[in-house]
């Protein structure tokens, strides 16, 4: 019979309500059989609402429960390295949440524990495997737009009432965040270009903070190029007035056109026609992701995210950010 794999969960906060949790639970052969919070009443609460038989306040009786067969931590950047070392210790299949880490070379630890380990490593960069991008490789891969010459991105929005504020908010804090929203927002659209045009081998950025309502840098611009030739930008603004959102993809035929977040039509202008595709993303937007991890460990496929692919976009955002 097949023994199904119990999952556990790190930090069962916001992003496991709905984005996550869920798709460890639908995933068939996936059980999520234990979560872990600090605070003894949430925890309890998230276990009882979400039908999760065990629940713990120290990470570390869950990591090493011998009936948890593998870990997923969702816990803010500055802890993904040490709950991850333990993980990778105790010798448990493990999801970290993106960014992998706050720094590439806490981010590349991480990776290299888990290959000494000879143990699978996946990062919740879930862009790659949602149909939506997935259509966009296939157009791209398919010369619908011809050569491809450049890919632009651009992202905005204006400061929330937690900014204006002035209160707490852990991805301001240049401690766990140094880029801000940057770290938290673009580390996803920067993944997705590795994805759809391979791995990026020269990057310059420029990172400041204009608005002065944090300790994080709130305005980047960047350029770089990918290994194939293909050149790229990149601006990123929390302080505009206007949300925006908005990825470019020019070729010697046409162009692309989508956004990163906003769940809005593709656009595909080859010259010839243009086409336009809405696809929906799941419920649970980490439903394919997740869906890849089962087929990766079950040996039918190789997931797209994994350690080494998030070590590479971890090195883009400290070079965006002038850390390495």
């Amino acid at each position: 019979m097949y023994k199904p794999i119990h999952w556990g969960i790190i930090g069962c906060g916001n992003v496991t309500e709905k984005k996550s949790g869920p798709a460890y639970q639908k995933t068939g052969g996936f059980e999520l059989a234990a979560v872990m919070r600090r605070n003894a009443g949430k925890v309890r609460d998230y276990a009882e609402r979400h039908h999760v038989k065990k629940y713990y306040t120290d990470a570390d009786e869950l990591i090493n429960d011998t009936e948890i067969d593998a870990v997923y931590i969702a816990t803010p950047p500055d802890t993904h390295k040490y709950y991850g070392l333990k993980v990778a210790e105790a010798g448990k299949p493990c999801c970290i949440e993106k960014p992998l880490a706050p720094s590439y070379r806490d981010g590349l630890a991480i990776q290299v524990a888990f290959e000494k380990a000879k143990v699978p490593l996946f990062v919740a960069y879930y862009r790659r495997s949602l149909p939506r991008f997935r259509q966009v490789k296939t157009w791209l891969d398919h010369n619908e737009i011809g050569e491809v010459r450049h890919l632009s991105w651009h992202l905005s929005k204006p400061p929330n009432d937690l900014d204006l504020s002035g209160e707490y908010n852990w991805r301001t804090d240049p401690e766990i965040a140094a880029g801000g929203y940057f770290d938290d927002l673009a580390s996803h659209g920067l993944d997705l270009f590795t994805f759809l045009l391979g791995n990026v081998r020269q990057v310059q950025g420029i990172s400041l903070n204009q608005q002065g309502l944090y300790g994080a840098k709130d305005a980047i611009v960047s350029c770089w190029l990918h290994e194939n030739g293909v050149t790229g930008t990149g601006s990123w603004n929390f302080g505009c007035h206007t949300r925006e959102d908005r990825v470019e993809i020019f070729g010697s035929k046409g162009k692309l056109t989508f956004s990163v977040f906003d769940e809005t039509p593709l656009f595909l202008d080859n010259g010839q026609a243009k086409q336009e595709l809405f696809i929906d993303n799941p419920e649970n937007i980490q439903l394919y992701h997740v869906k890849n991890i089962k087929e990766h460990l079950a040996g039918n496929s190789i997931h797209p995210s994994t350690g080494i692919t998030a070590v590479h976009t971890a090195w883009i955002m400290d070079s965006i950010l002038g850390n390495i």
